[in-house]
């Protein structure tokens, strides 16, 4: 403490104010820019979008949903596939139908396109496994069969949840039911484990969601969604971090599910039942929000659909901003997508940054007043020596 104390009186003493490295702390805001796809089940129509990626050319893949029959098996003449839009939102193709056979889905989740090898990597979640397609939408291999955990009964989903690249190109799975990652080679083979442990304490999971890499760090960002928190573990799997607490407000979290990271370590979530996305800096402090509940002609918020019906809010709300819960996201140039998961589209936001300030860490705290002691030290010499000059 007295270190400290002298410090300040030093940094005080020293009567001028000195340059240093310092931290960026980026206001950040995000607005409005338009929607993708329309709720329905025709061609370019979607209903629970689950996962979006955005290949080179900008054309947007989303993930969409599962066809049922009234007893609940798969209707593989709707959904089961990923429908593809041009940076105009225009429908214009899909990979993959529903089945079983190679290339198929039985409800397909996340996607994302491997950094290194620009293929294409699908969850299929009753398929229990993961699918891998060539940048051109070519079939190239299942890989991970058998190996998610199925269907527990307190929950309503399982299966392969996120996907996410390490910089060498290597993919890491979320088992959502079996609280753990999977780490595989971009061929296939299986590389490690990261956690495992239902529960609540660091480094235990109750729903591994949405997962993303930092591309700065190289750590692990995960959205523990029974949890309502993030987690943020280091490149081994090592807990570094949680936030978030249950709740609606600022901050708080109702089971998040999608999870994107920036080049700043900002993090982006979709906060699915609070029907809005929220941003943390890498420190998990809160930042900002968008977007609320869908609303009814009285102003009510509209529930989710029942179980045994259609995938749709009712009514629908589809105005800017107003979701029936969020879902899967990707982040690309500066755009977020956001799935609306009971509203059959996606939302694309502008990530806004700006008004940049300039903030001291610590080590540049301490610079300073190392720097003001040595330069009052120095002042305080000047002076004795033009007294002494002047006394002769």
């Amino acid at each position: 403490m007295g270190l400290v104390k002298n410090l300040s009186l030093a940094l005080f003493s020293a009567g001028f104010m000195v340059a240093a490295t310092a931290a960026q702390a980026m206001a950040l805001t995000l607005t409005y820019d338009r929607s993708i796809g329309e709720p329905g089940f025709g061609p370019g129509q979607l209903f629970v979008p689950q996962g979006i990626a955005v290949d080179s050319q900008g054309n947007t893949l989303i993930a969409n949903g599962r066809g049922v029959n009234p007893d609940g098996t798969s209707n593989y003449d709707i959904g089961h596939k990923i429908e593809i839009f041009n940076p105009s939102g225009q429908y214009i193709g899909a990979i993959g139908s529903g089945g079983t056979g190679p290339g198929q889905f039985d409800e397909p989740t996340t996607v994302d396109f491997n950094p290194v090898t620009g293929d294409l990597y699908a969850g299929d979640v009753r398929n229990n496994r993961i699918n891998q397609y060539d940048s051109q939408g070519n079939f190239i291999r299942s890989f991970a069969n058998g190996q998610f955990t199925p269907l527990v009964n307190d929950r309503l989903f399982f299966g392969p949840s996120g996907v996410t690249f390490d910089k060498d190109g290597n993919l890491y799975v979320g088992d959502f039911n079996g609280e753990r990652i999977l780490k595989y080679t971009s061929d296939g083979q299986p590389l490690g484990v990261i956690g495992g442990t239902r529960g609540t304490a660091p480094g235990e999971f109750q729903g591994v969601a949405g997962i993303r890499i930092s591309p700065v760090s190289g750590n692990i960002f995960v959205a523990d969604q029974y949890n309502n928190r993030v987690q943020v573990l280091d490149p081994n799997g090592n807990p570094l971090l949680a936030f978030g607490s249950a709740g609606s407000g600022p901050g708080q979290l109702l089971q998040p599910i999608g999870i994107e990271v920036d080049e700043e370590e900002n993090v982006y979530v979709a906060d699915s039942i609070n029907s809005r996305v929220q941003v943390f800096d890498k420190n998990g402090n809160f930042l900002t929000s968008f977007g609320e509940n869908a609303r009814d002609a009285s102003g009510n918020p509209v529930p989710p659909p029942a179980l045994t019906g259609p995938p749709f809010g009712n009514p629908l709300d589809l105005a800017p901003g107003r979701f029936n819960w969020t879902g899967g996201t990707t982040l690309k140039d500066n755009k977020l997508y956001v799935g609306d998961f009971f509203q059959g589209r996606v939302q694309v936001l502008n990530v806004v940054k700006d008004g940049a300030t300039k903030v001291p860490e610590p080590a540049s705290l301490l610079g300073l007043g190392l720097l003001g002691i040595g330069a009052t030290a120095t002042l305080r010499k000047k002076q004795q020596k033009t007294a002494t000059a002047l006394k002769a």
